[in-house]
């Protein structure tokens, strides 16, 4: 049985994990999570808004985790 889990609780999973990086390692980890997102969430017309926020989000992380 499948279990439908909300997209806005997905959304933030996946903002609180790239958000809680420290390392380039686990940043790679995020970024995977990050694509499986849009692979399930894609489809769906308003979910650009919270993949772009992703995208921003990714971007600043990634200038912290390779200071």
């Amino acid at each position: 049985m499948l279990i439908q889990i909300p997209v806005g609780q997905s959304f933030d999973k996946v903002i609180a994990t790239i958000e809680s990086c420290k390392t380039r390692e686990q940043l790679d980890g995020a970024i995977k999570m990050a694509e499986n997102f849009k692979k399930i969430y894609g489809q769906v017309g308003y979910i650009k808004i919270l993949l772009y926020k992703i995208k921003v989000t990714l971007k600043k992380q990634s200038k912290i985790c390779s200071m």
